[in-house]
């Protein structure tokens, strides 16, 4: 039995989510609210494995839900969710405790094999140990790196690199490798965590 909480002021925005979420396999039980005050009142009430949270620039609400809630709940799985080019927002959650981040306009795919990570274990790989400051990128890692920071595609990423998408997608699988995580989404986490994109 897995339950969400999406947070966000846009009604749209929560019924589209919703929508999608029924899609996904496990999930028996998905609430919305639209305030930070409203998700720290319905998750202390009851609690749910995954929190999504949506960031919009200049509104600092979606990052100041993700700081009060996990200051009030360590435990909370959260993955924001906001515009690929607005890195303040995405970078202040991150560092308030969001353990993810997804495009806003993910793809369906995208969106669910996202839920199928967090949910295929206790929780979102938490930051990893400051003794691994030391990973080395390769420039073309790094390259790779900034580009799906700004929600483009390997192809997207191939065409400004001039490398094929299969280059592309073998960098990144080395990255993922370096930083230990599994997808884009927790690449880009961990990135906007360690500083290395912005």
């Amino acid at each position: 039995m897995t339950t969400v909480i999406i947070c966000d002021d846009r009604r749209n925005v929560r019924e589209s989510l919703t929508r999608v979420m029924t899609a996904v396999p496990g999930v028996t039980r998905i609430d919305t609210v639209s305030s930070g005050d409203e998700l720290l009142a319905r998750y202390g009430r009851s609690p749910a494995e995954v929190v999504l949270i949506g960031t919009q620039r200049a509104v600092a609400a979606g990052v100041e839900a993700t700081r009060r809630l996990v200051g009030a709940h360590p435990q909370a799985n959260v993955i924001v969710f906001g515009a690929p080019d607005d890195a303040g927002s995405i970078s202040a959650a991150i560092a308030g405790g969001a353990r993810g981040y997804l495009r806003w306009d993910a793809t369906r795919t995208e969106l669910v094999a996202a839920l199928a990570h967090t949910l295929s274990s206790s929780s979102v790989p938490a930051p990893r140990p400051s003794s691994d400051t030391g990973v080395r990128l390769t420039e073309r890692e790094m390259q790779v790196l900034r580009g799906m920071s700004q929600g483009k595609s390997n192809g997207q990423i191939g065409r400004e690199l001039y490398l094929s998408e299969d280059t592309v997608k073998t960098h990144a699988r080395r990255l993922f490798r370096k930083l230990g995580v599994r997808d884009r989404a927790q690449a880009v986490a961990h990135g906007f965590r360690r500083g290395l994109v912005s």
